[in-house]
C-alpha cells in the first residue's frame, strides 16, 4: 500500500489523468484517509473536491472549529503526501449522517470479539503454548496467549499487506 501511495504523485502528472477531476477527488480522499489517520477518521468523511476545494464532512460543530484550526497544516500535509497542490482549501461541514453511515461501513466489516480471539489462538505456536505453561494463573496465561497470538496475526496481516 505504501508503494502504490507513493506511486500516485507522479501518476498524476501523467498527461492522461491531469484534467481527471473523478482522479483527483478519489487521490484526495485517499490521501486525506492517509493523513487524517484512524482517530481523525471516525469524525470525519472526505466529501467532495470541487476547483481544489476539498470538502470534509465532520461530526459536530466542536470538530469542525478544531480541525478548522488545524486545516493549513492539513492541507500541507496533503499536498506533500501527493507531490503537488490538488488542495488549496478545506471546507468542514456539519453532516452527523454522513459520519455516522461511514462509520456504520466501518463497523460492519470489523470482526466480533468471538472471531478475534479465535484467529488470535490459531497463531499460537507449540514453543509459544509450552513458554506460557511457566505462567501459573490460568487467566494470565490465557490473557498472555491471546496477547501474543494477536500480535502475531497484526504481524502476518501487515506482512501480507506489503506484499
Amino acid at each position: 500500500m505504501d508503494e502504490l501511495f507513493r506511486a500516485l504523485p507522479n501518476l498524476l502528472k501523467e498527461k492522461e489523468f491531469e484534467d481527471t477531476e473523478e482522479i483527483r477527488e478519489a487521490v484526495a480522499f485517499a490521501a486525506w484517509r492517509r493523513v487524517a489517520g484512524e482517530s481523525l477518521s471516525d469524525h470525519t468523511v472526505p466529501f467532495r473536491l470541487f476547483n481544489k476545494h476539498l470538502i470534509i464532512a465532520v461530526a459536530d460543530k466542536i470538530w469542525k472549529r478544531h480541525l478548522e484550526t488545524l486545516s493549513g497544516q492539513m492541507i500541507f500535509k496533503l499536498n506533500s503526501a501527493l507531490g503537488q497542490a490538488i488542495v488549496t482549501f478545506i471546507e468542514f461541514r456539519v453532516d452527523e449522517d454522513t459520519v455516522e453511515a461511514e462509520r456504520a461501513k466501518h463497523r460492519k466489516n470489523l470482526m466480533t470479539d468471538e472471531q478475534q480471539r479465535e484467529i488470535a489462538l490459531e497463531e499460537i505456536t507449540p514453543k509459544l503454548r509450552h513458554s506460557a505453561d511457566a505462567i501459573k494463573d490460568d487467566n494470565l496465561r490465557y490473557q498472555f496467549l491471546l496477547a501474543a497470538g494477536s500480535c502475531l496475526a497484526r504481524k502476518n496481516r501487515l506482512k501480507n499487506k506489503k506484499d
